[in-house]
Parts: structure tokens; C-alpha cells; sequence
């Protein structure tokens, strides 16, 4: 008899240590050694890491799937867009560069407003006026130019190979469309390829010959392929025919920026790299990161209420400074020393209070918050070399304007909204300004975007963004403790359930299963407005282990995404 009990408990223990590794296994994201990329989309993973396989350096294989994305991801992927890249190199260099979409030269303060000094509604939403001047083919060049090693062509063939070839449709990706058949139709007159159908499904194919057409002359003149030409003429095309402002001088005279990123040491060791404005994200991590430097925070808990409440107080100071202070450096006077400084922060917690949530009208009065959809796209690189990339590109909603150039075969970006229509009106992702963040001819809106370097000990350590909107911030912050601070790998933190306040509205909005019943209980003791939220975030991240191994984490529990490795 002892001998089959023996026998039981040892299997047993056996059974149990495979379910354990096979737990552990399923939350480790993927290995690699040489290289390391992280994607919304398998395709454009997978075009990623050939690059780098081919010997390609991580800013190749940026260009390349960022061209890769425009194809297989068009709710986000763009060329008719713009966004943001933070990068490391091998040498231990640092930089930004601001490919941000700016507005038209024709623009002006009041133009979604009407005679009576309130806002149109969707004005800045669909269609031609909602258009700021695309951004992304001329971010791809400067970012090859400057940084990139294989040639130019060989990055853009993949791309036309996808468009030439079409994209076959993930569930996901087919319910979206279906989502916004009836908007493509209202804007767009003629038939375009997503409007070839009344209900897309799993398994469609979708053909993008236009768009393999404009990415050849892209490949072919580089900017010139974009900027002017036969696509330059659709877009100005589109502009004529639909009561838009953006001219073929608007399109002469964009250029991207390469700018100083804001940097910021916390908890002794680490060291953030972040995006400058025009993003509020570099800015708005170093202050929550610094915070929480000056605050006890040991004996607090993952998303316990003493965590969630300290994350929710200073996650609204940083939201209401990016109200007042926050736009584009080139037309105002960001005082980003000042934000950033240790007196500035301590007097920003002297009303913080442990125990009881802070009143966003105490902090500073604001508006009402309304959801809509949005999309963004992230993705992450680490060469074998240590160089690293993390890019956060997109049209601002999902499908942008829903304006499609004819001759292009793109979307148009909808980033005149994220401009302060008018002070104290929220945008579509209930983000409130003023007129730090006003329309000027020329001017970069105000973006959430934050791709995101971190180091340890002067060595890198996370590459890291996301999507989401207003939730991009905080989504970052979080994935950033939850390794740093809770000891969790790349998966984990991307995996683990998040929550969001903004300030205004004076909410907090969290995903299912991120709180426990008493900590939800503790919270609204506390005078917190708890709503539950479906999706925060859908992370693309690396992290470089103790062992020098990557390890890629795409969170494909909230979306298509894919890390793939070598």
C-alpha cells in the first residue's frame, strides 16, 4: 500500500511540474538571441525579422515593417499618417525623431467651429478637413538616411510583394471592417477595396493594387514617390473634391524632425528615454516615475488599492499638466525642466493624500468625457548588434478620417483632432486643452504616443509601447513596473490587467479582472469612480534577461500581434 501511495504522490508531483512549465511556458514570451521583433501584425513580423535575418539593422527592419504595416494593418499602418521613433544604437547613442503629421498651411484656430463659436460635430473627425499632413514616407526616409544600412529598394519590396499579393483577413481584422462599412461608404463616393463586400470574414483575401502602385514610386523616388507626382496629385485630389485645405506647398514643406528625447532616472539604476513633445508621454512618465520615487511604495502590492490609488493620483496630476502646459515646442514654450524638476513634483504630492482620492476639479477644472474607437500601432526591434527601435505610428481613429485617396489606395489620417478645438472641449478620446495645444498653420498636434527605451545600469533593457489613445501612457507606465517594480518577465507585464485615470473625466477605468472585490470596494470607499473597460492597451515589447537573451512579448490575448525572434 505504501508503495502505491508513493507511486500516486510521485506522479502527481510529475503531473503537477508539467502543468507548472507548461503554465510558465505559455506567459514567457519568445526567445531569441540575435534579434528580436514585435508587431500588431504576424505579416509584418515576419517581413521584420528576414530583414534582420538578411542582415538588416534594427532601422531597416523598421522601415520595412512600417511599410509592411500600411499594408496588412490599414486601421493603424499607415503612409497616410505619422508618429514617433525612440532609438539606442550599439554605441550607446540616444535620439527622436518627430515624424508627426502637422497641420495645413490654410488652417486656423476656429475652423471646426461655427458662427457661434461651437464645435461642428465630426468636422474634425471624417472626412477632408479632419487631415493633417501625412508625415510617415518622410520619417522612413530621414530614419534610412541617417541610421539604416541595406539598401533602400530591398526594404520597400516586401511591402508591394503583400499589396501585390493581398492580405488574407483575421477575424479581428474582418470585424473591424465590417464595423465601418457604412462610414467608408459615406465618405468615400466610389467604391474602395474594403467596400468590394457587405460582410468581410476569417480567411477573405483583400488586394491592394493602388496602394503597390504608390509604394513602387515610393521605392522607386523615395520622397518624391509621396510628396510629389502622380500620388501627391490624388491626395490633393481628394482634398479638391471633398472641401479640403492640404496643397501640394503643405506637402513640399513637411519635413520630419529629429529632436532630444526626455530622460529620467528612477529607482537609482533605471533610465527612461521617451518621446518630446509633440508627444506628452516622455514628459508625463518621468513625473509619474519620479513620484513614485518620492513615495513610500514598498510595502504596496500589485494593483492592490494602495498601488491602484497611488498610480490613479499621480497618473491625474500628470494628465492636468498635460492640458495646460503640454504642445508642439516649435510654436510655444514647453517648460519641460520645470515639469520635470524635484521641487516642481514635490509640490505637485504636497496635496496627495494616502487614504482619500483628489477631486479632478481640485487639481483643475476640466469637461466631460466621451469614448470612441481608436487604433495606433506599436512595434519594437533589437538587433543583434543592440541596437533598438520602438515606433508608435498612426492615423489617429480607426481608418483615420475614413477619407481614401482613389489614386493612392491609403487612408488618410484624422489627426486634426488631437489639436484643442476649442479650450476645455474634449477630443475623441476625452483628452481636454487649451491654447498650448491650439491650431496654427504648420503646427504638430498634441500626441499621446509614447515609445518608450528604458536602461539598466546604462545598459538597455526594455524596448516598449503601445496603442490606445489616452490610455497610451498609462498602459506604458504599468508595463514598465510591472517589470521593474513586481519582478514580472515581458509577457507577464504585457499580459497583466490594467487600469487608467486621466484626470478628466474624474474616473478610473479598468479592465476586467485588474482589480479584486475588495480593492474595487476599498477604491470607491476612497471616493474614486471606478467603470470597467473592455480592452487597455495591446503592448509590443522586448526585454533584454539577465542571460542577454530577448525575450518579445506582443500581446495577442488583446489583438492579432506577433514576436518573433532568432
Amino acid at each position: 500500500m505504501n508503495k502505491i501511495i508513493t507511486l500516486f504522490l510521485f506522479l502527481l508531483f510529475i503531473n503537477c511540474s508539467h502543468s507548472n512549465s507548461d503554465k510558465q511556458k505559455n506567459e514567457e514570451g519568445t526567445i531569441g538571441r540575435n534579434g528580436m521583433v514585435s508587431t500588431a501584425h504576424p505579416l509584418a513580423s515576419e517581413i521584420g525579422l528576414n530583414i534582420l535575418k538578411q542582415g538588416g539593422n534594427a532601422f531597416d527592419a523598421a522601415v520595412a515593417i512600417q511599410f509592411a504595416l500600411a499594408v496588412a494593418y490599414p486601421r493603424a499602418g499607415n503612409i497616410g499618417g505619422g508618429g514617433f521613433m525612440v532609438y539606442y544604437t550599439k554605441d550607446n547613442a540616444y535620439g527622436s525623431l518627430d515624424f508627426r503629421e502637422k497641420a495645413p498651411l490654410k488652417s486656423h484656430r476656429d475652423m471646426f467651429l461655427n458662427k457661434y463659436g461651437n464645435t461642428i460635430d465630426n468636422l474634425s473627425l471624417r472626412g477632408a478637413l479632419a487631415v493633417g499632413v501625412p508625415g510617415t514616407v518622410d520619417g522612413m526616409v530621414k530614419i534610412h538616411e541617417k541610421l539604416g544600412h541595406l539598401p533602400w529598394k530591398h526594404l520597400l519590396q516586401p511591402a508591394i510583394d503583400l499589396a501585390k499579393n493581398g492580405v488574407i483577413l483575421t477575424d479581428q481584422e474582418a470585424k473591424k471592417i465590417n464595423q465601418y462599412l457604412d462610414d467608408f461608404n459615406e465618405v468615400n463616393p466610389q467604391k474602395i477595396p474594403f467596400t468590394t463586400s457587405t460582410e468581410w470574414k476569417e480567411g477573405d483575401r483583400i488586394h491592394y493594387q493602388k496602394l503597390a502602385e504608390t509604394l513602387k514610386l515610393i521605392q522607386e523616388k523615395k520622397r518624391d514617390g509621396f510628396y510629389k507626382g502622380t500620388v501627391a496629385q490624388a491626395i490633393i485630389d481628394e482634398m479638391n473634391q471633398h472641401h479640403g485645405i492640404i496643397s501640394q506647398k503643405d506637402l513640399d514643406a513637411y519635413s520630419a524632425k529629429w529632436r532630444t528625447p526626455i530622460t529620467a532616472t528612477f529607482q537609482d539604476s533605471l533610465q527612461l528615454i521617451s518621446m518630446p513633445p509633440p508627444s506628452s508621454g516622455g514628459i508625463a512618465l518621468a513625473q509619474i516615475l519620479k513620484c513614485l520615487d518620492e513615495i513610500d511604495n514598498n510595502r504596496m502590492s500589485f494593483n492592490d488599492f494602495e498601488w491602484a490609488h497611488t498610480l490613479i493620483e499621480l497618473e491625474r496630476r500628470a494628465y492636468a499638466d498635460r492640458a495646460t502646459y503640454l504642445g508642439d515646442d516649435d510654436f510655444i514654450d514647453v517648460p519641460t525642466e520645470l515639469l520635470l524638476s524635484k521641487k516642481y513634483l514635490r509640490q505637485r504630492l504636497e496635496n496627495f493624500n494616502p487614504n482619500k482620492a483628489t477631486p479632478s476639479q481640485e487639481i483643475k477644472a476640466g469637461n466631460v468625457f466621451t469614448i470612441e474607437s481608436f487604433e495606433t500601432t506599436h512595434f519594437s526591434i533589437v538587433d543583434k548588434e543592440g541596437n533598438a527601435v520602438a515606433i508608435t505610428t498612426t492615423l489617429n481613429g480607426n481608418f483615420g478620417s475614413k477619407l481614401f485617396v482613389q489614386g493612392g489606395g491609403f487612408f488618410l489620417n484624422n489627426e486634426m483632432d488631437d489639436f484643442s478645438i476649442k479650450p476645455g472641449v474634449p477630443n475623441q478620446f476625452g483628452l481636454v486643452g487649451g491654447t498650448a495645444n491650439e491650431i496654427q498653420p504648420e503646427k504638430r498636434m498634441l500626441s499621446s504616443m509614447t515609445p518608450t527605451i528604458i536602461l539598466k545600469n546604462g545598459k538597455l533593457f526594455m524596448v516598449v509601447g503601445t496603442p490606445g489613445g489616452s490610455t497610451i501612457i498609462t498602459s506604458v507606465l504599468q508595463t514598465i513596473v510591472n517589470v521593474s517594480e513586481f519582478g514580472m518577465n515581458m509577457q507577464e507585464a504585457v499580459y497583466a490587467k490594467k487600469f487608467h485615470s486621466q484626470w478628466m473625466p474624474d474616473k478610473v477605468y479598468y479592465e476586467d479582472g485588474a482589480f479584486s472585490d475588495q480593492t474595487i470596494e476599498k477604491l470607491r470607499s476612497m471616493g474614486h469612480d471606478l467603470e470597467i473597460t473592455e480592452q487597455l492597451g495591446k503592448m509590443d515589447c522586448i526585454l533584454i534577461r539577465k542571460d542577454s537573451t530577448l525575450e518579445g512579448a506582443s500581446d495577442v490575448k488583446r489583438g492579432d500581434g506577433r514576436a518573433l525572434g532568432y
